[in-house]
């Protein structure tokens, strides 16, 4: 209950009993009006400090005001209107003057209580019999249990515990934040992820073409000869390497180097995600955890490369999509034909996956609007407190890196294989296509799903870059371009080793039938020549001998008539008489050739592609 009097008001609450408030010890009166005639109106009054001794210590606010709330079309509402709205609006009494205003012109405190009176009003406004036991209502009678229930929702998770600098980003604030941008000073740290075939390395490249708008870039690829699987201690040691570069200009060049300077991650084929995130922020080195900062994760997708058979997905497809790690997925397949039912599936899996993710269209890697652009090299989408918010509660422990992936299944590795001879461009692009046919049931043992590497072709000088992805046929032969890679592992560098070398990727692969397949691609070793004998002579063979030999001295008895042999007893042929003679001596001469070219071909020899 509230009285509003001439001088001052007087209201009963019914757990703190009867409040007056002296006109004297009002400094202002606000009035809102609220969104819509359905809404309670509020009428916010700020008093002096010296009422705080009178006042319920349960009332007492930090910007000192009282907040009341009048229920649409009820009947204080109405006298309101009619019996004081009217008068406080003309008084000028001391000053006081009734302000109306809009929830921007209100304080954040008083927003705060017009949210909690907002709450109360529909928890009211639900049926008696459906209030006992409402989370709404009770959250309205216990403003604090909204707040707790969301320390409760990240605390039950695990044991893990969480980073007091995350504690103002992990529960809703009252009043929006603006976008958070990283210093000047930090290096960003963009990543590209994407299963092999996915046309991450285009998108890469597409991004590093940038250059100039989004300032200097650095590049952290896997080696191009390596198949070893993601190595945290290799990511963190490149980090050093490039803080101390940077260290190594000198403290003026350096910052001005670092302002603008951003990382850009490739990952290597079938990681996941996670694993790279924990990799940056448990660095060693407190300086890298200072200077380095991530920004969007943008995972590629190709819908004609995703499913292993019918659809059965590739391992860590969806682990390199998920949520709270990935604000970007580009699809770089199937583009041109938006309705295809399986762009349309795969974009639902994905969207089931991680509900906030944004959708990109980029065919084969190519972005052609620059608001996707601006999304995938975000610097601050990474600590968006909806992203963090979903890290601790799908992974406990990450930002200690004591979050553990699982293992992959069927389990898909890289086998390398080295050679430095020239392939035959024909026979390997045949038996490239020839593997699609090849690729067997669950459990997929023997399968190759992509190849990837540099080989030189017996046609050109030039070493070419060739990637073949099976499941979807996309065959790729260009020029090799040389492109920044992370710093060598800490082992011995093979000294001589060839230029050519091929990446498989596949299930339960081995060397010895890589290489096989290999050798069926190069230059095939000549066969010898078989022994010619008088049966196995073709009838042509027959005719060239007759040609070349049928005006060759006749025997006594034969003369030749123009068109036939033709004996003494006039008997007539069609070959001459020592035919069997001139074909003996065919073959003998045809097998010494055999013979000669045969024992050329034994000692010449043909190098075996891996020969050094």
């Amino acid at each position: 209950k509230i009285s509003f009097f001439s001088e001052g008001i007087l209201f009963v609450h019914p757990h703190y009993g009867s409040v007056t408030l002296s006109k004297n010890l009002i400094s202002a009166l606000k009035f809102y009006d609220g969104d819509s005639s359905s809404s309670a109106t509020s009428l916010f009054v700020e008093y002096e400090g010296t009422l705080l001794p009178h006042l319920p210590f349960q009332l007492h606010s930090a910007s000192h005001c009282l907040a009341f709330a009048l229920q649409p079309n009820s009947r204080s509402y109405r006298a309101f209107y009619s019996q004081v709205l009217a008068v406080w609006q003309q008084s000028s009494d001391a000053g006081l003057l009734l302000q109306m205003v809009g929830s921007e012109q209100l304080t954040l405190e008083q927003r705060s209580m017009l949210s909690r009176l907002d709450r109360l009003y529909e928890s009211h406004t639900l049926p008696a019999s459906e209030r006992r036991g409402n989370l709404k209502a009770v959250c309205a009678e216990l403003p604090e249990l909204d707040m707790f229930l969301q320390h409760l929702a990240l605390s039950i998770v695990g044991q893990e515990t969480l980073q007091s600098t995350h504690l103002e980003d992990l529960f809703p604030k009252r009043e929006p934040s603006t976008p958070l941008r990283a210093p000047a000073d930090k290096i960003v740290i963009n990543i590209i992820s994407g299963l092999p075939g996915s046309h991450k390395d285009s998108l890469c490249n597409y991004l590093v073409s940038l250059n100039k708008e989004y300032g200097r870039w650095v590049l952290y690829r896997p080696a191009l000869d390596s198949c070893d699987s993601f190595s945290r201690t290799h990511l963190q040691r490149y980090l050093s390497s490039l803080l101390d570069s940077q260290r190594g200009r000198g403290t003026r060049q350096c910052a001005l180097t670092r302002r603008g300077l951003r990382l850009l991650l490739l990952t290597p084929g079938y990681t996941d995600v996670v694993d790279v995130v924990q990799a940056v922020f448990t660095h060693p080195d407190p300086r890298a955890q200072v200077t380095f900062s991530l920004g969007a994760i943008t995972a590629c997708v190709d819908p004609l490369s995703s499913y292993l058979e019918h659809r059965f997905l590739f391992p860590k497809l969806l682990e390199q999509c998920s949520q709270g790690m990935v604000s970007c997925v580009a699809f770089t397949g199937l583009t041109g034909d938006q309705r295809h039912p399986l762009l349309h599936q795969l974009q639902q899996l994905i969207r089931a996956a991680n509900p906030s993710a944004a959708f990109i269209l980029a065919e084969k890697g190519a972005v052609t609007r620059n608001e996707d652009v601006e999304l995938i090299l975000s610097e601050s989408s990474f600590s968006e407190p909806p992203m963090l918010r979903a890290r601790y509660l799908l992974y406990p422990g990450w930002y200690e890196g004591k979050f553990c992936t699982s293992g992959s299944s069927p389990s898909i590795w890289q086998e390398r294989v080295l050679f430095s001879r020239p392939l035959e461009k024909p026979l390997f692009m045949a038996r490239c296509k020839a593997l699609k046919s090849s690729l067997r049931p669950n459990p997929f043992t023997g399968n190759v799903y992509n190849i990837w590497g540099r080989v030189l072709f017996s046609d050109s000088e030039q070493l070419m870059e060739v990637s073949y992805n099976v499941v979807s046929g996309t065959l790729g032969v260009v020029p090799m371009q040389e492109g920044p890679s992370p710093p060598p592992q800490d082992v011995e560098p093979h000294r001589g080793a060839p230029d050519c070398f091929l990446l498989f990727d596949g299930v339960g692969l081995t060397q010895d039938s890589l290489k096989n397949w290999l050798r069926q691609c190069a230059k095939q070793k000549a066969a010898k020549r078989p022994r010619k004998k008088h049966e196995v002579l073709t009838l042509q063979e027959i005719k060239t001998i007759h040609v070349k030999r049928h005006l060759e001295p006749l025997p006594a008895g034969y003369f030749y008539n123009g068109h036939q042999f033709v004996n003494f007893f006039g008997d007539k042929m069609n070959f001459h008489p020592l035919m069997e003679q001139f074909i003996d001596e065919y073959v003998e001469e045809a097998n010494k050739e055999i013979e000669r070219f045969n024992h050329e071909l034994e000692l010449q020899g043909q190098p075996d592609l891996f020969d050094p």
